[in-house]
């Protein structure tokens, strides 16, 4: 599973920080199988779904994402009818 590595940010992710990503959302016809699954960081995971300014805010200074990364984020944002972090 992406040999340990975020699917967005690219760094290690160590046993707690782990979060798994439905690629289409569960609630919108997305599956459980493998193909459907990404691992990613847990704060990465919150930003992905976040829909408030605050949220937003928090995690964006948390993470600090270049251009290459938030890229892949709203790519997975998108999908999930969410709008893309500028």
């Amino acid at each position: 599973m992406q040999l340990g590595l975020c699917a967005v940010t690219g760094g290690f992710l160590a046993s707690n920080q782990v979060h798994c990503h439905h690629k289409l959302p569960r609630h919108m016809g997305g599956t459980d199988e493998f193909n459907n699954l990404v691992n990613v960081h847990k704060d990465v995971h919150r930003l992905i779904h976040a829909t408030s300014e605050k949220t937003i805010e928090r995690y964006r200074n948390i993470l600090q994402l270049d251009g290459k990364q938030l890229k892949k984020l709203n790519q997975f944002r998108k999908v999930c009818n969410l709008v893309a972090l500028v």
